[in-house]
């Protein structure tokens, strides 16, 4: 294991211990990616509202990882509980659906809620293959928000 993914390791698990979390670490390395993941169970704490505190922690991770390396090492982590990651990805790609639709069957801009720029990313890749819709990002933060919009 690298020397930036013990980093990881040793920063989730000081995290989940203040916490007070009955939460083990796995860490996962392939190539660039590092995926730090917290099993156990009651992870919400670590979560946090609106997926907060868990973006939070990743945004440290990663200033962690990369601190003796150069922003082009192209280092990427992501932290992951309970596979939150996975049933929010689901979560937006059902709501980016619903707007695309209606965006093209209407004709008209839709607004998505605030989101985090993270999650702004996961729609802007989801929807960037639709020939019938483009998305862009409005407002600023944290009530900065992704719009769905029907080409012409």
């Amino acid at each position: 294991m690298s020397d930036s993914a013990d980093r990881v390791r040793d920063l989730l698990e000081h995290v989940s211990e203040a916490l007070a979390l009955d939460a083990d670490v796995v860490i996962e390395e392939e190539g660039r990616i590092i995926k730090a993941t917290l099993e156990g169970d009651d992870l919400g704490l670590f979560i946090g509202r609106h997926g907060q505190t868990i973006d939070a922690v990743q945004h440290l991770a990663f200033k962690t990882a990369t601190r003796d390396q150069p922003p082009s090492a192209g280092v990427r982590v992501v932290v992951d509980a309970a596979g939150y990651r996975d049933r929010r990805e689901q979560a937006l790609q059902r709501q980016a659906d619903e707007a695309a639709e209606k965006a093209a069957s209407t004709g008209r801009p839709v607004a998505l809620d605030a989101m985090s720029a993270t999650e702004r990313k996961v729609v802007h890749e989801y929807l960037k293959d639709r020939e019938d819709v483009e998305t862009y990002s409005e407002g600023t933060e944290p009530d900065r928000h992704l719009v769905v919009a029907p080409l012409d």
